[in-house]
């Protein structure tokens, strides 16, 4: 085996650029066409640990695949401000088409949604005071519906229980527009504007809150409200389990292109392992039994080479 500094000098002089474009490559080859009709969740996480002196830590931008659990691709930055700038970028990479793109609200910005519709895609995008008037346009529509546009809205609800607590969630989509379009044209191909109404119970505790988006998207009510939970479950189901599992914000890999790389290889890893993990058998769990078991690698790697 090599020694851990010729390991080190190997991944620190790896064109990062190239290996992120053999990654997304791998990723196309067996998952691009079941990406159509899914939701593509796109968020940032910082590398807490790849912090150098007075070098601030790296943040990476993400597409994940959320039903099938997989990364897609992912773009280094240094400020996490400069996600607006990233995400374009990380489309250029991905095959996004017949997807819903979801971001956060720093991604609502009108020439993100465009390169999704240039690419095929739909964006479903979380609305908040960075764009304040469509912020404010978006919420007293639904705040003071007229009727003609009440009666033409479409409803779904869901209700979880779990963890000592209930959460019921209501999603309101309209359609009926015309106006805002008219007033913001510069959204392209805008289809429709949507409430999450979020009602959590715990214990004699109950808190409330509404969250808004816009869509280019004509999916149903209930669909729009999957979709918004699905985006959030890139915390839980990639950076939760890149830092439990895989030690990601405790790792010291930080000189040069080694962090960046490192990360790719994270991620390919998590991808080979979402493919055969078995029920009942945790993700870290899976990788202790790969290095401890020749057959059980060989079944993992089958997966997708």
């Amino acid at each position: 085996m090599p020694s851990d500094d010729t390991l080190r000098r190997f991944f620190r002089a790896i064109d990062s650029t190239q290996f992120q474009r053999l990654f997304v490559e791998w990723i196309r080859v067996w998952l691009s066409p079941e990406v159509a009709g899914k939701v593509v969740a796109i968020d940032g996480k910082t590398l807490r640990g790849s912090y150098d002196g007075e070098q601030s830590p790296i943040h990476f931008v993400s597409a994940f695949a959320s039903e099938a659990g997989i990364v897609l691709g992912q773009i280094k930055i240094r400020e996490k401000s400069n996600e607006i700038t990233a995400i374009p970028e990380l489309l250029n990479w991905l095959d996004v088409r017949g997807a819903i793109v979801t971001i956060d609200a720093m991604g609502c910005q009108k020439a993100i949604a465009e390169k999704i519709i240039d690419k095929g895609g739909d964006y479903l995008l979380a609305l908040k005071g960075n764009q304040s008037s469509l912020h404010n346009d978006v919420r007293l529509h639904f705040e003071q519906t007229a009727p003609a546009s009440l009666t033409r809205m479409a409803r779904a609800e869901s209700l979880d229980k779990g963890h000592g607590r209930i959460e019921v969630r209501q999603c309101r989509v309209s359609t009926d527009i015309d106006w805002l379009r008219a007033s913001h044209p510069e959204w392209k191909n805008l289809g429709g504007i949507i409430a999450i109404d979020s009602e959590r119970h715990i214990g004699d505790t109950t808190t409330q809150e509404t969250r808004y988006f816009i869509s280019s998207s004509l999916a149903s009510a209930a669909q729009m409200l999957a979709a918004v939970r699905l985006h959030w479950g890139i915390e839980n189901q990639l950076h939760w389990v890149l830092d439990m599992s895989f030690g990601e914000d405790q790792s010291r890999i930080r000189k040069d292109n080694a962090p960046t790389n490192v990360a790719i290889i994270r991620h390919a890893a998590l991808n080979m392992i979402r493919q055969a993990q078995k029920k009942r058998m945790s993700i870290k769990r899976m990788r202790k039994v790969a290095g401890w078991d020749d057959s059980a690698l060989t079944d993992i790697l089958a997966q997708v080479f």
